[in-house]
């Protein structure tokens, strides 16, 4: 799927939420934008370097501590940002999980039309024991 268009859903998704979510409030779509642009910023630079220095408790908790640092990324962004307020901990928690699963979506949805173009496309088969001329791809 387009990154542009798979970021203005997402912003979507978080306007909707605010708007469904009694503890999340965005002032406007462009602050849910501005929301998606601060979150995937924070997930590409502070996120793996916290997920680095929780290894011990994510290995020991069996994965379930990164559902702690997703809702601590987002109370970051909720910080950084005027216009986006999470009321607790447990508000971000839901928006991460809910988020996750749109993504999730998402990307199952930009694979399978990859898989598809890929069933479809041309498919040249070629036999072992034949020469082929490298110029123009037929048999000898």
């Amino acid at each position: 799927m387009n990154k542009i268009i798979k970021f203005l859903i997402i912003g979507l998704a978080v306007y909707g939420l605010s708007m469904l979510f009694s503890g999340i409030t965005v002032s406007g779509y462009l602050s849910a934008l501005l929301v998606v642009l601060v979150l995937s910023l924070v997930n590409t630079f502070i996120k793996p370097v916290l997920q680095l220095l929780t290894l011990p408790i994510t290995v020991v908790t069996f994965g379930l501590f990164l559902l702690v640092i997703n809702g601590g990324m987002i109370l970051l962004v909720d910080w950084l940002l005027p216009g986006f307020d999470v009321a607790n901990f447990w508000w971000a928690l839901l928006l991460s999980i809910c988020l996750s699963c749109i993504n999730s979506v998402l990307e199952g949805k930009a694979n399978q039309k990859q898989a598809t173009q890929a069933r479809l496309g041309e498919t040249k088969y070629y036999r072992i024991d034949e020469p082929i001329n490298k110029n123009t791809g037929k048999y000898l």
